[in-house]
């Protein structure tokens, strides 16, 4: 079914690997038509965590430029355009949804990484946004919300990279792990997702979604909305 990603789905826990290697897994048109088909699949009841990950030696180098050469116009704009519906419905998602990155995570590495709701890192991740060197637009939305937009520009204006410990501290990723170690994390991530309440899950990533970007009062009420969707259902604190 796919050729640029593997899919698997076991066990409540979903895995999305970039699966361009000798490319290093840059973004081209057949992987975004991809990225969407494998967020339709795994939006289902049953999915409880999604990892999304890179084969090879990096995670994302950012988009196929190659692909782009000789195209018209319409043909780039549609190939942005696509590029931004794959990662909304993976932001979309209604559970967990965890990077695990290493290697190099440039452009729209950055992209599919920020859609994802934490980022694991390896200590030789490093983070970049060229796409302004390279004479494009790009990873100008939400990396700013994120690390904040000073550093965001200074990344994308000069082309300096970030190291996973300085994106640590930035904010953006929110653990680095020791390759050896990297396994036992994730399974860890999925013990704790897999066990915990469905819907509780859900709920809370949407609470904390929608109230960020709400003032004080705004946003407590979409945590107490959250409240009285759960003692509706009838399952609250383990009862029923």
């Amino acid at each position: 079914m796919f050729t640029t990603l593997k899919l698997a789905m076991e066990g409540g826990v979903a895995t999305i690997t970039l699966d361009r290697a000798e490319a290093r897994n840059a973004v081209n048109d057949a992987m975004c038509d991809e990225l969407l088909a494998a967020a339709k699949a795994v939006a289902d009841d049953e999915m409880k965590v999604v990892f999304v990950r890179g084969a090879g030696p990096v995670f994302c180098a950012g988009a196929d430029l190659k692909e782009r050469t000789g195209k018209p116009v319409e043909w780039v704009r549609a190939r942005r355009l696509k590029a931004f519906e794959a990662y909304q419905a993976i932001e979309s998602l209604p559970m967990p949804v965890i990077a695990v990155v290493h290697g190099a995570v440039l452009g729209a590495g950055i992209e599919i990484s920020s859609v994802c709701d934490f980022i694991v890192a390896t200590p030789d991740a490093v983070f970049g946004t060229p796409e302004a060197l390279r004479g494009t637009v790009g990873a100008t939305q939400r990396l700013p919300r994120v690390i904040g937009k000073r550093l965001a520009k200074d990344l994308m204006f000069t082309g300096r990279r970030l190291t996973a410990a300085e994106a640590k501290a930035a904010g953006f990723v929110a653990r680095i792990v020791p390759p050896d170690l990297l396994e036992e994390t994730i399974l860890g991530i999925s013990k704790a997702v897999t066990a915990a309440p469905v819907a509780a899950m859900r709920l809370a990533k949407r609470c904390i979604d929608q109230g960020v970007e709400r003032d004080p009062q705004g946003a407590l009420e979409v945590e107490l909305a959250a409240i009285e969707e759960q003692l509706a259902s009838g399952v609250w604190m383990g009862k029923e």
